[in-house]
């Protein structure tokens, strides 16, 4: 069984939003608004209490994949390694619209891959679950509610 749809964006967290977008956008991206996520879902989706980031997402000229730019001001963010070598492992999450969450899930824990938070339901119009995959990757999974 296929869960993949398509490949949806990538996402990067950041300390300085407004810096790291102007760089994006310098180099031909274009960004959509800025804008505050926080409540029950990005509470649940992340497996943080009390959580606020605000994003910016980016995407090429024409549409396709986009990137995410998200800053927490709620915890305070972690820092990473800046000057990280291309060996060294991390990047927030690869996300990908699935068919079925609950069976593209159930899919991962039997491999050995399990939520870091839960399953969240954003507006009514989309499901989601982040699940630590291989390497510590975080890999976001979303199904679209069909009404």
């Amino acid at each position: 069984m296929t869960f993949v749809r398509r490949f949806d964006h990538v996402g990067i967290t950041v300390a300085d939003l407004d810096a790291a977008t102007a760089f994006f956008v310098g180099l031909g991206l274009e960004a959509d608004r800025k804008m505050a996520v926080e409540g029950e879902f990005l509470d649940t989706v992340v497996g943080m209490s009390n959580a606020r980031t605000e994003i910016v997402m980016l995407r090429p000229p024409g549409g396709g994949t986009t990137l995410e730019l998200s800053s927490f001001t709620r915890p305070d963010h972690l820092p990473g390694s800046p000057a990280a070598p291309a060996n060294e492992l991390g990047l927030r999450n690869v996300a990908f619209e699935v068919h079925d969450l609950y069976a593209a899930v159930e899919h991962a824990a039997v491999n050995g891959y399990g939520l870091v938070g839960g399953i969240g339901t954003y507006e009514g119009v989309w499901r989601m679950a982040y699940v630590r995959g291989p390497e510590g990757i975080i890999v976001s999974l979303a199904e679209r509610i069909e009404k």
